[in-house]
């Protein structure tokens, strides 16, 4: 396997996870007494360009199907995260009802409806049938294609050139990273901006998020990759802020490489922090694996210790990342009874793999678990304040990522 953005042969495993099918592939009853597919969970690092990725098994459009059940908006936190950044845009880059906005990987219209709102034309780029429906509901414009240079080529052919282009959680998303990029290129106005979100490697290395791996993220990315394949598209990075979002992300922002912007110093200053904490280092990589099993293992140990104890176990929040930890446990409906989830689109189906079921948050109280796991554990303090109500019946929250940790 060669490196997706420079081409070089993969010599070195970064984790390897076993076995699991896609972990937004949620199962309807129907589908319990059918073959389940299931993919290796292996990552390699990159040792010129530093991309850490995916092995390649499975295609994208066989993982963000018409059926895609995550909906952005399920979120208040997230929410609420959106609308700051259409406001901190909307002044910085001075939009008006002249301008032009694209986010690429659009969902729900979750982001897009604040600029709506503020009367700023846009475009949503969505391949998922059900989340661009909901969009289009709100009246967000969807163009349902996956993005790359293709769809920025007929975009660019109707004149459809943005000022800003914003991606949230989509580049760690796509398989072919050099062609998204250069679609990128192509519709960005001269003078326009681009940004891009996603969650950064050495929150996943420092605080052993390996449950961030799964199938849907083909790139696990720092500034020292991402700058790199900036600029062989011909875009450069000019600025860039840590985010507390899903544990710690990058908001990088991203212009045409003859640009006069300046580059700001957070720039040099967050490439010397990858570089000291090692990310150039193999060693860093190789040394993974060991802490993720510990996360494991831990994870396991208390189920089995609960049931031991007649303990009834439940957990909140049908994440991917919730998915990734189950299944490399190998835990079933034996060890955590349910999953409840705000979601409507979840509620109903069961988890892949493990095939617990899942249902609306209100079961909680119907049921009244002793233990509730969060498994989103990013939104943590959203989902202790939404669902207090465990703590009236003496039920307690735990987290296992980072670490095994009971709260508050």
């Amino acid at each position: 396997m060669k490196c997706r953005h420079c081409q070089k042969e993969l010599q070195h495993v970064f984790l390897d996870l076993g076995c699991a099918p896609p972990s937004n592939a949620y199962l309807a009853e129907k589908d319990l007494t059918a073959p389940e597919t299931y993919f290796p969970l292996k990552i390699h690092v990159c040792d010129q360009c530093w991309l850490v990725q995916t092995e390649d098994y499975t295609e994208a459009d066989k993982i963000f199907a018409h059926d895609y059940a995550y909906f952005s908006s399920t979120s208040q936190s997230w929410l609420e995260h959106s609308e700051r950044y259409a406001v901190k845009m909307m002044g910085q880059l001075g939009l008006t009802t002249d301008s032009f906005v694209i986010e690429i990987a659009s969902n729900d219209g979750y982001l897009l409806k604040n600029f709506l709102a503020a009367g700023i034309p846009c475009l949503g780029v969505e391949p998922t049938d059900s989340t661009a429906d909901a969009a289009e509901k709100i009246g967000v414009p969807v163009l349902r294609e996956f993005f790359g240079v293709s769809t920025a080529s007929d975009l660019a052919n109707v004149g459809k050139y943005a000022d800003l282009i914003c991606g949230n959680n989509v580049y760690a998303h796509v398989p072919d990273i050099n062609d998204f990029t250069e679609g990128i290129r192509i519709i960005l106005k001269q003078r326009g901006t681009v940004t891009l979100e996603f969650p950064h490697l050495m929150s996943l290395i420092g605080k052993n998020q390996f449950d961030t791996v799964y199938h849907e993220h083909f790139s696990y990315l720092s500034l020292t990759s991402v700058t790199q394949i900036f600029s062989r598209a011909g875009l450069r990075v000019f600025d860039v802020e840590e985010l507390p979002t899903h544990g710690g992300s990058y908001r990088v922002y991203g212009c045409h490489a003859d640009n006069p912007q300046p580059t700001g110093r957070a720039v040099q200053t967050l490439l010397d922090m990858e570089e000291n904490f090692g990310l150039r280092d193999l060693g860093l990589y190789q040394g993974f694996q060991q802490k993720a099993d510990q996360v494991k293992n831990d994870f396991v140990a208390f189920l089995i210790e609960q049931k031991r104890a007649g303990k009834s176990v439940a957990a909140y929040g049908a994440a991917a990342k919730g998915n990734t930890l189950i299944n490399y446990g190998g835990v079933k409906r034996d060890l955590i009874d349910y999953v409840c989830d705000a979601a409507n689109s979840k509620q109903g189906k069961f988890m892949p793999g493990s095939h617990i079921p899942i249902l609306p948050p209100s079961e909680l109280a119907k049921f009244k678990p002793d233990w509730v796991i969060i498994l989103p554990w990013n939104i943590a303090n959203e989902v202790l304040q939404e669902q207090e109500q465990v703590l009236s019946w003496g039920g307690k929250f735990v987290i296992a990522v980072p670490e095994l940790k009971v709260l508050p």
